[in-house]
């Protein structure tokens, strides 16, 4: 058994950790990363990178053959080996060289294996090689070992080799007929992602899609699949699954599926078996609860970071509290107040209320804040508003037959936006200015002021504005449309 002892350490390698150690390897703390799997994690290997990388050149192609002139231009179908190949370079053929380099060369030290809590700040970790090395922390263990698929209580379905989404984005072929059970954004997008590969994708929603989202975004990516071929079952149960060879059957409170393969993409839970928490006096049935630093509830020296303790599930959300939690531990290392770094430390205060998110189907989702239900739910006087994006003369020239739906919510009390969707084509890009929006609390009188240019699809937010704006315009006023500012 071999022993050390470092200032920090951080189990698990992925974005969220990396950015932990990151931080507290520049303020010149001695940090040491633990990885039982790839450095990288799942987001580079398994998850946000092969995922948006397969869905590209299909979303490509579409919005050429939606443009008169290139639609003549496009002759050939997708080639999807070539989709598939461009997906291995993007996650480096699943290889960590290359993050294992960054790593040294920011001083950050790695130890390849599993860990778990085995006491107060000490970590055992199992090595690739069988040796065991305990790890004593002077000043803090972070927690970031992310989340892991839930599997249902379905009768057959664990013995049916279901695929999940790391099965999907890591697939060297494409089934022939994809079933996938669950209605969220990992659905939704591998749904989109195999329907452009040519395969036949069901999709089994026990109620509709996106039901996290404002419901317009739900029906218009339902409606978008369906035009691309997916079938869509919504409000059905799965009863059971079979397999036989290659074979799968899917009984449904509404009738029979048949598939080549299944996806189970039903959720997430917070990735805590086996990490030794019971040592330390937490209940791992429980949810890790933290403060805005990360840092677990009762604990001085226990930090939980992204998706394992659940507060949003996103990697940008997740390094964003790697960042709040790098600078908090190494603000108490230094003894110094965590609010008063001279680093600028900060806390995690905007996945309370302004956690953006983008969902690349097609069409696309984007939003940020609250929902409009949420906003009534919390309490608050609420304005929604409502514009056609395809009315926007940017969007209109970006494709033909643009349509989408903008949705502001107002918080009426302080005149401030709470609250932004967008669905449509390529959408992804305006929640940025929502969310600048919301977490900086600007007055609707100030927006004013942020002029969009001339013809982009951005234009939707003085839309929005006049929209909202119109009640005090007075009789017979009316706001022009964008043929005639054209003129």
């Amino acid at each position: 058994m071999n022993r050390r002892t470092v200032d920090v350490v951080v189990i698990g390698a992925g974005p969220v950790g990396e950015n932990v150690a990151d931080r507290t390897a520049q303020a010149g703390l001695d940090t040491l990363i633990v990885e039982r799997e790839l450095v990288g994690g799942e987001c580079s290997y398994w998850a946000c990178i092969p995922s948006k990388a397969m869905l590209r050149s299909a979303h490509v192609l579409r919005l050429a053959r939606a443009l008169p002139g290139a639609a003549e231009a496009v002759t050939g179908e997708l080639d999807v080996a070539a989709v598939l190949a461009r997906r291995d370079r993007f996650t480096d053929h699943r290889s960590d060289a290359g993050q294992v380099a960054w790593l040294e060369s920011a001083d950050i030290g790695l130890l390849r294996g599993s860990g778990r809590l085995s006491g107060p700040r000490e970590v055992t970790v199992i090595g690739d090689d069988g040796q065991t090395t305990v790890v004593t922390a002077r000043h803090a263990v972070a927690l970031a070992t992310g989340s892991v698929p839930v599997l249902p209580d379905v009768p057959g379905l664990a013995e049916a080799a279901p695929w999940t989404s790391r099965e999907a984005t890591s697939a060297t072929s494409v089934p022939e007929r994809l079933a996938i059970l669950g209605g969220g954004v990992v659905a939704v997008e591998i749904a989109t992602a195999f329907a452009g590969f040519g395969s036949e994708v069901t999709v089994v929603a026990r109620s509709g899609l996106l039901g996290a989202f404002e419901p317009f975004a739900g029906e218009q990516v339902t409606a978008g699949l369906r035009e691309l071929g997916v079938t869509v079952l919504e409000h059905t149960a799965v009863e059971r699954v079979d397999r036989v060879g290659e074979r799968v059957t899917i009984t449904t409170d509404g009738g029979v599926v048949e598939a080549s393969e299944v996806l189970v993409a039903t959720g997430r839970r917070a990735a805590v078996d086996g990490l030794g928490l019971e040592t330390v006096g937490l209940d791992p049935a429980q949810r890790l609860r933290v403060d805005d630093t990360m840092l677990v509830d009762g604990s001085e020296w226990l930090y939980a970071v992204g998706d394992v303790n659940g507060r949003a599930l996103l990697t940008h959300q997740g390094k964003y509290q790697a960042r709040a939690a790098g600078d908090a531990i190494a603000a108490r290392a230094l003894g110094l107040p965590v609010d008063d770094a001279p680093w600028g430390a900060h806390v995690a205060t905007a996945d309370h209320h302004a956690v953006p998110s983008v969902v690349f189907s097609d069409p696309e989702v984007a939003s940020v804040g609250l929902t409009a239900a949420a906003a009534r739910d919390a309490g608050l006087d609420v304005r929604v508003v409502d514009y056609e994006i395809g009315h926007v003369s940017g969007a209109a020239l970006s494709r033909d037959g643009f349509s989408g739906t903008a949705r502001m919510v107002v918080d009426e009390a302080r005149g401030v936006v709470v609250g932004a969707t967008f669905a449509g084509p390529e959408v992804a890009e305006l929640v940025q200015t929502a969310t600048t929006a919301i977490v900086g609390e600007i007055p609707l009188a100030r927006l004013w002021h942020a002029v969009p240019a001339f013809p982009t699809v951005s234009e939707v937010w003085l839309r929005l504005l006049e929209a909202y704006g119109r009640p005090a315009l007075g009789n017979g006023a009316r706001v022009a449309d964008d043929d005639e500012e054209a003129a």
